[in-house]
């Protein structure tokens, strides 16, 4: 074990050494890069100026990519601000502090190139990017370990088109920026191993590099490779324990910590309701679903270019019933070739009772720490750490150290040969391993229906821009929460975003994040009638009303037919026919909309039965007062539980009414109660345990909400009429309001033009 940081490269201590930056930078990598690019090209058929302007892809995970890259060209994605996409989410904003964007770095400079050259081209510059960096990263780690640069160049092709990699695509793009995996492996390696390594030398720079680029990149590849160089100053630290390898280890684990926690600060800086349900909902059952399972590591998918090879994969789809990301973790048949090859070398030095080699101790850590049943399933089930539950990502570092593994052994094995047979055989071998793992292009109708969705928005886009004023709020249909929802009908999650994607001044109420008493109002609208619900969002400011049809059983015929019946039948529709605008009638002076239930947070199972919402402990509910002063509103609470309790209502921790409750619905009345601006946050606390229900599979049961309803009464200290410019938007204060207001809806506490 001791010996293992000198064996972790290539079996040997001389792997890594010095080596000049001429060799690591020359003209040889650079045809590595544009190599790498001509693949991505000729696969994606992108020859043309008019083919860059499609997307590679244009449905479900792709729109969210695009809708980031949007948000990004627009200012609305930068580190330690709070992330408020200003076009979604209206009237408010879409608030995505709660929701995590990974490589911000990289989405602000796309974001910039946004306006230079296009969305859909900058998509496209983005994954061809990912591939050469990628490649760029492998072939100059692996020259720095001396391997002769055509066997560098080789698995440097590999790695970038790896299948688990490239097939991600725009649907998964922070996961197809790979290049920093590399980097960290040669961090991991040098500290492990490096007899060399100094606070001035280039290795402490490769150090730093790595693990800051990997704080501020994908958090999959981050937890991957702290989990590595932990292991790395372990084995320092029992073994030679050199002062600078620790010290360098330790300070560059602090520096990828610290660059993740500047990338993410908004989920701490910017919190809005510290209750709220998490927006992305993890639990034990996904840490299974999607941990790694070996045996795909070594099962061809079922779209394999090679019919041969895809019959396995259709035997597993056929056979297996327990599958999540499936295929992804594929090694493809160089990494199976290298799998089988590194093994035999390990089990070699076990029965010669030597130690094993670095990359088998790597492999064989990361592989028990995300295979299903392994470490990652012990911490989400002992201690809750579910928030990492892909863990077959991992499969990423396994290429990485296979890959250098096998070109090391082969360029020391072709050493002595003719450089001519070295060169050949390396590029015979790239070749078939980037060939076969390539997946198949999309058929010529595939490809044209594509770019006939991607142009029919485009084109709708410039109509409604054309017929909205510029700030104009247009209402979405069906009502989606964001991210992550069981859409209706046929309409895809994020195909709400196609209508922000193709327009630049229009505000769009998609994109709200869901579970979130900032977007309470959208669900109160849900499922009104039209002869409500249009008044309303006129009263609000809205200009008109997008409909998909695609989440219709009847493709919202009965819609569009009451919308005619009450004399709105102006509309546009997308070439395409499922999506379609009709105006409104916005008033002169709106009004923001206002909740009319509370918020339900943590501390309440995820799904109701009969009706009732049951709290499994202390639990969080909460309201949104858009406005700038305080009002006043009576709140209306139906309780029940199993047996008789006591539960307490507290207001932003301050107990508030003892209800005692029991099997029988008990109502409750809070008359005049003062809700202050921004988030208001409620608790239900039970004095007893709650107790396992064995009608309810034993879930733990304490108290349930059947309903709960707010009605505005006044509003409690009404500013006096000013008007502020922020901006190209108008807010105005109306004058006092009455003393008394029926309903939320019958309230005019303010007025706003925007």
């Amino acid at each position: 074990m001791s010996t293992a940081p000198q064996t972790m490269a290539a079996g040997r201590p001389q792997a890594v050494k010095r080596c000049g930056w001429r060799r690591l930078l020359s003209w040889r990598a650079a045809l590595v890069g544009l190599v790498a690019a001509v693949v991505w090209i000729t696969h994606y058929q992108r020859w043309t100026l008019a083919s860059w302007t499609v997307p590679t892809d244009y449905y479900v995970d792709a729109m969210e990519t695009l809708a980031r890259l949007k948000a990004a060209s627009e200012g609305d994605i930068v580190p330690l601000r709070s992330q408020i996409i200003e076009r979604l989410g209206a009237p408010y904003g879409a608030s995505w502090n709660a929701y995590p964007t990974p490589d911000k770095p990289l989405m602000l400079a796309l974001g910039a190139l946004v306006h230079l050259i296009g969305l859909h081209e900058t998509a496209n510059f983005g994954l061809m990017l990912a591939q050469i960096t990628s490649a760029l990263a492998f072939y100059f780690v692996a020259r720095w370990m001396r391997c002769r640069w055509e066997w560098a160049a080789a698995g440097a092709l590999l790695f970038a088109f790896t299948y688990h990699t490239v097939h991600r695509g725009l649907s998964h793009f922070s996961l197809v920026f790979t290049w920093t995996v590399p980097l960290g492996l040669l961090a991991v390696w040098l500290v492990a191993g490096s007899k060399r390594l100094a606070w001035r030398s280039a290795g402490a720079a490769v150090c730093g590099v790595a693990a800051i680029a990997l704080g501020v990149s994908n958090p999959y590849n981050l937890l991957f490779w702290l989990q590595l160089m932990g292991w790395a100053l372990v084995i320092q630290w029992f073994g030679a324990r050199r002062r600078p390898n620790l010290q360098i280890g330790g300070a560059a684990i602090a520096a990828g910590l610290l660059a993740f926690a500047a990338m993410h600060a908004e989920g701490w800086l910017h919190v809005e309701d510290t209750g709220a349900l998490p927006l992305l909902a993890r639990n034990y059952a996904g840490t299974e679903m999607y941990a790694l399972k070996p045996v795909e590591m070594f099962i061809p998918p079922a779209y394999h270019r090679w019919d041969w090879l895809a019959f396995f994969g259709h035997r597993y789809t056929r056979w297996s019933g327990w599958r999540g990301e499936a295929f992804l973790p594929y090694l493809g048949i160089v990494g199976m070739a290298g799998f089988a090859w590194l093994a035999l070398v390990a089990l070699r030095r076990v029965v010669r009772r030597e130690p094993l080699p670095g990359p088998a101790l790597a492999v064989g850590w990361v592989m028990a720490y995300g295979m299903i049943g392994g470490v990652t399933n012990l911490l989400a089930f002992y201690a809750d750490f579910q928030v990492f539950r892909a863990t077959n990502r991992v499969v990423v570092f396994i290429s990485a150290i296979i890959l250098c593994f096998v070109v090391l052994r082969l360029s020391r094995w072709t050493a002595r040969w003719r450089p001519g047979w070295s060169h050949a055989l390396a590029a015979l071998i790239a070749g078939i391993g980037v060939w076969e793992q390539i997946p198949k292009r999309d058929g010529a109708t595939d490809m044209k229906a594509l770019a006939a969705a991607v142009q029919g928005d485009r084109a709708f886009g410039r109509e409604l821009e054309a017929a909205l004023p510029a700030g104009a709020k247009v209402f979405q249909l069906p009502v989606l929460g964001f991210p992550e929802v069981q859409t209706p009908h046929k309409l895809d999650d994020y195909e709400h975003f196609r209508p922000y994607l193709v327009s630049t001044t229009l505000q769009f109420s998609y994109g709200a994040a869901k579970l979130r008493a900032r977007s309470r109002w959208q669900r109160d609208l849900e499922g009104r009638p039209m002869a409500e619900m249009v008044p309303r969002l006129e009263q609000y400011g809205f200009a008109a009303l997008y409909i998909n049809r695609k989440g219709y059983a009847d493709r919202a015929e009965g819609l569009l037919r009451d919308l005619d019946q009450m004399g709105y039948s102006r509309r546009i529709e997308a070439p395409l026919g499922n999506q379609v605008v009709v105006f409104l009638r916005p008033v002169d002076r709106p009004r923001r909309p206002l909740g009319q239930e509370l918020t339900l947070g943590q501390g309440w199972h995820a799904r109701s039965e009969a009706g009732v919402r049951w709290a499994h402990g202390d639990a969080a509910l909460s309201y949104y007062n858009h406005l700038s002063y305080p009002i006043a509103a009576d709140i209306r609470l139906t309780l029940t539980a199993r047996d008789r309790r006591v539960v307490v209502l507290t207001h932003e921790d301050e107990p508030m009414q003892e209800i005692e409750v029991n099997r029988e619905a008990r109502r409750v009345l809070l008359p005049g109660v003062t809700l202050a601006p921004g988030i208001n946050r409620f608790t239900l606390h039970s004095r007893a345990a709650a107790e396992r229900d064995p009608a309810a599979h034993n879930q733990l049961r304490s108290f349930g909400l059947k309903e709960s309803a707010v009605s505005l009464t006044s509003s409690e200290f009404p500013p006096p009429p000013v008007a502020v410019r922020s901006g190209p938007y108008r807010l105005v204060n109306a004058p006092a309001a009455p003393a008394l207001l029926v309903a939320p809806e019958e309230t005019r506490l303010s007025s706003v033009e925007r």
